[in-house]
């Protein structure tokens, strides 16, 4: 029903130079202390830089999709002992906008897990860095997707759930709707929640249809990102007190950068 599966899915992580592995190892510690440090983004400001180096998408968002899956229960444990021997392990998770956004994404998420095992690399590697490199111009100009009607949650919540679905880069469209519904101090670990239901779809998906998890590489890849979540945690506390404009304007200008030097590389490659 979904297509047959692309060859690249059944790759391995394999690179003909030893820098290439400290760099991919590099890029996970720098995930990992995205991913915990802001909440969203661990794909979404790793996948242009692992492109640069291996054209290969689905070698790398099983990675991820897991690492996701394993620290986010460990950031929420976490959140609980930071609220004192009192806190709920769920206390500070918006379940109520759970609930009415998830409907709305769901059918797009399940479309966009089907484009991806569709649509070969040179086709969707371009998407990644158009996509990404909207957010990243968003960033440097500080006018992020902000989502203040709704009737713009719909759109949002969909493109998001479905650029999810075909590379894990749609955070920032569900982030803009939930940023302006989700008080300051509750958005990690509701965004965390929505994120392990979205991307436990996705490898689901990935296991029915025999996609390489690429679990080996979870040997050497894991403890990077322990050390980008470790480092991730205590950023995270930085940022509850302070400003975060010039962070987002560092980060999207070296992602404007990355865009533009993958999207020639990809035009080369076709």
């Amino acid at each position: 029903m979904c297509g047959p599966i692309m060859p690249e899915a059944h790759s391995s992580m394999t690179f003909d130079y030893s820098w290439h592995s400290a760099l991919i190892f590099i890029l996970f510690i720098w995930s990992g202390f995205v991913r915990t440090g802001l909440g969203f983004g661990g794909a979404l400001l790793t996948m242009p830089f692992i492109l640069l180096i291996d054209n290969r998408p689905l070698i790398y968002l099983p990675v991820i999709a897991l690492h996701l899956l394993i620290f986010s229960p460990i950031t929420l444990w976490q959140s609980r002992r930071q609220q004192g021997a009192e806190g709920k392990l769920f206390a500070q998770v918006d379940w109520a906008l759970i609930k009415r956004t998830l409907p709305i994404m769901l059918p797009a998420k399940l479309l966009g897990v089907i484009g991806i095992i569709n649509l070969p690399s040179h086709i969707i590697t371009p998407i990644i860095y158009g996509v990404v490199g909207i957010y990243a111009l968003s960033y440097v100009l500080n006018k992020p997707i902000v989502s203040n009607k709704t009737w713009m949650d719909w759109p949002l919540l969909s493109l998001g759930a479905y650029f999810s679905g075909t590379s894990l880069v749609g955070g920032p469209l569900i982030m803009a709707v939930y940023i302006g519904k989700v008080a300051k101090e509750q958005m990690r670990d509701t965004i965390f929640v929505l994120w392990f239901i979205l991307v436990a779809i996705k490898m689901l998906s990935f296991l029915i249809l025999g996609v390489d998890l690429q679990l080996a590489a979870h040997l050497w890849l894991l403890p990077a990102a322990f050390i980008g979540h470790v480092l991730g945690e205590y950023f995270h506390r930085f940022l509850i007190q302070r400003e975060q404009k010039v962070f987002f304007r560092i980060v999207g200008g070296f992602l404007l950068l990355a865009c533009a030097g993958g999207l020639i590389k990809q035009a080369f490659y076709l």
